[in-house]
Order: structure tokens, then C-alpha cells, then sequence
């Protein structure tokens, strides 16, 4: 999404708790699609079962209505195959071997939750089954460098090392983010860097931490539509992400059931 950011704002104990209240909708929201998503099922489809939840939760969904060259239409970002982020959903039909992220927000209270998973729709490619795994793993690393005294970089560092070790590419150009009350805050949280660069983790301070890798190169694309990002070689494209808390016992996860 495009960045609508205020500096860095740590958080107080009672404010995470409140993030978390709001991730756990989340987390019963990517649940529930994991359940309804199969060959046949429509993006559409899919973004009805979750607007349906958030709302039904006290929720509101954080991407619909989200400003950009044109208000952000849907309740999830529905991204397939080449599709990076941000793909609107619609009547396309999943099919046998698709790769397919969602992402999706919450504001449950005035708070921000913000996570994505990517799923293989039916029997998918053995390159596709791994690129989905490696980037999950990239996640658990980057979240593991999520410590106090550590830097953005290091983060950046753990999904890079993690990435090209296993052949991929990161996708230089989009980052992750501060999350709390706005979707968009400070600092910025790229996908590679050099360990002991950028902002210091402070506690308190919450991030949205969101892996995107392709089996090809790191370049994309803007598609007409003002929203939808490929990559530019049309190789398959992942993207995991968890909102995250730097606390003194380590990294919190508040994006979970």
C-alpha cells in the first residue's frame, strides 16, 4: 500500500495488547480463507468471506477504501501467480497450480493489524512449494532478528541471507513498515541490508514485516489499474508477512489466533 507515514511511535504494553486483540481477527480472518480457498474459488469470493468476519468481529477492513491513485475497492489484496501485491480481486477462478497471497488489515479499535500468507492452490509446481516455504522461513528469520539493540538492517539482513541462499530474489523497490494507529508509519523495514544499519529497535516499537520474493529477478511493475504490482519477468512471486512488537522478552507476534 502507499506509505501514509508518521515517525516511529513505540508502544506502550496496553497498546500492544490492544494490536493484538485486533491480530488475532486477523489471524481467525487468513484462517478462515485458508479453509474456503480451492480450484474454482473466485478472489472475489474470498474477499466476501473476509469483510464478512471483520465486520462480524467489531472490525473494520484497513485496505478497503485505502487512498492511492484510485480508493482501494476490496477488503483483501488478492495477488496471483506473478502478482507481488496489492492484486484487486475479482471473477478470476483459482486454478490447479496458481500461487496465491492474500493480505489483509485490521483496525479493530483504532489499531492496525496487518498480515499476508501465500498459499499453493491445489497440486502447485515443486519450484512453486518452495517458494512459498522459503519465504515463510525468511519471515521466521526476520522476525527472530526483532530484538532490542538490533537495527533494521538486520532484519533486512535475515530475509536477504535466507532468500539468495536459497536462489531467489527480494523485491528491492517495496518494504515494509511501522504499523499502530495508521497503517503506514515509520521506519521503513526493506527486505535486505547490512546488520547494525538503519533505526535501532527500541521497545515498544511495532513492524510490519512482509518478505516478498520471486523465483526470478527483483525488478517490477505497476499495472494499469494503479494497484496491481508483477514482477517484471513474470516469474512466480511470494509474500508472507506478520505484525510485530520489539518487547524486552523478545519479539512479539501480534498477528496470531
Amino acid at each position: 500500500m502507499p506509505p501514509g507515514r508518521r515517525g516511529p511511535i513505540p508502544k506502550t504494553p496496553g497498546e500492544l495488547d490492544a494490536m493484538a486483540a485486533s491480530g488475532a481477527v486477523l489471524a481467525e480472518c487468513h484462517d478462515a480463507l485458508a479453509t474456503e480457498l480451492g480450484v474454482g474459488v473466485t478472489t472475489r469470493r474470498l474477499d466476501e468471506v473476509a469483510e464478512e468476519l471483520i465486520r462480524s468481529r467489531g472490525g473494520v477492513p484497513a485496505f478497503k477504501g485505502y487512498p492511492g491513485p484510485t480508493p482501494f475497492p476490496a477488503s483483501i489484496c488478492a495477488s496471483v501467480n506473478d502478482e507481488v501485491v496489492h492484486g484487486i480481486p475479482g471473477d478470476r477462478a483459482l486454478r490447479d497450480g496458481d500461487v496465491l497471497a492474500i493480505d489483509c488489515g485490521v483496525v479493530l479499535d483504532g489499531w492496525v493489524s496487518d498480515s499476508a500468507r501465500t498459499y499453493g492452490v491445489g497440486t502447485v509446481s515443486p519450484i512453486a512449494e518452495r517458494l512459498v516455504e522459503r519465504t515463510r522461513i525468511a519471515l521466521d528469520r526476520a522476525i527472530e532478528a526483532c530484538r532490542l539493540g538490533n537495527h533494521v538492517g538486520d532484519i533486512g539482513h535475515a530475509v536477504q541471507t535466507e532468500v539468495e541462499a536459497a536462489g531467489f530474489s527480494v523485491v528491492q523497490s517495496l518494504v515494509g513498515h511501522g504499523v499502530g494507529r495508521s497503517m503506514h508509519e515509520e521506519p521503513q523495514v526493506p527486505n535486505l541490508g547490512r546488520p547494525g544499519t538503519g533505526p535501532e529497535l527500541v521497545e515498544g516499537l511495532v513492524l510490519a514485516i512482509e518478505p516478498m520474493v520471486n523465483v526470478g529477478r527483483h525488478e517490477v511493475e505497476l499495472m494499469p489499474d494503479g494497484w496491481t504490482i508483477t514482477t517484471r519477468d513474470g516469474s512466480l512471486s511470494a509474500h508472507w508477512e506478520h505484525t510485530v512488537a520489539v518487547t524486552a522478552d523478545g519479539p512479539r507476534i501480534l498477528t496470531l489466533a
